[in-house]
């Protein structure tokens, strides 16, 4: 029979081991999340609605139209699309909390139906059924996207950007400007697919 000072000691190291093993896990997961964050975050400022309006005006966006929201914060890009231009829409953001805010808002907008937001990372997201895409990120961003909105993209789907350009290898066809706002478009052409192809042919 153990003495009852060396059965309390004993619990309490694996008590102390379980708690740093918890600190551990629970360290790795934010130092996992900051990196994924510094990476990809970009800050959350919402598009204005005249500015959103102009964005779905340079793109023509009809009721035929599937338009994807790369980084769609509460939502509104999509929820507008669907409900004044009966649009269908998907939104993309690293956020869990803008998801959630953007399914409320399609809701309360009545547009359910029509519009879906998910949880994810805009470089690993297949936006291949996207007749048109928008995007309000940051410059380097656009850049790396650049070369999988070619890749993914239909010729003749349509690509917007609030602020930011793709980089002087891709100038836009279009820009507008709004209350002190940039709005660019670009069309996917055939030069474009034939870009991703040899750039896929030297990396081979």
């Amino acid at each position: 029979m153990k003495p009852l000072h060396c059965t309390r000691t004993i619990t309490t190291m694996r008590g102390l081991f379980a708690v740093a093993l918890l600190l551990s896990t629970i360290g790795s997961s934010a130092l996992a999340q900051d990196q994924l964050q510094r990476d990809l975050d970009v800050p959350y400022v919402p598009t204005r609605p005249a500015v959103v309006d102009k964005m779905l005006d340079i793109a023509n966006v009809s009721k035929d139209d599937m338009l994807f929201d790369l980084g769609s914060g509460d939502g509104r890009i999509v929820i507008t699309a669907a409900k004044e231009r009966g649009a269908r829409g998907v939104g993309v953001d690293l956020n869990p909390q803008r998801i959630a805010e953007a399914r409320a808002n399609a809701k309360k907008a009545g547009v359910e139906d029509k519009v879906k937001f998910v949880v994810g990372d805009l470089f690993k997201t297949d936006f291949s059924e996207a007749d048109v895409v928008t995007l309000y990120l940051l410059p380097h961003i656009n850049v790396k996207l650049r070369p999988q909105l070619w890749e993914q993209l239909a010729v003749g789907s349509r690509v917007v950007s609030h602020d930011f350009d793709m980089g002087p290898e891709w100038p836009p066809e279009r820009t507008e400007q709004v209350e002190g706002k940039t709005v660019y478009l670009w069309t996917i052409t055939p030069e474009n697919k034939k870009a991703v192809k040899v750039a896929g042919n030297r990396a081979q």
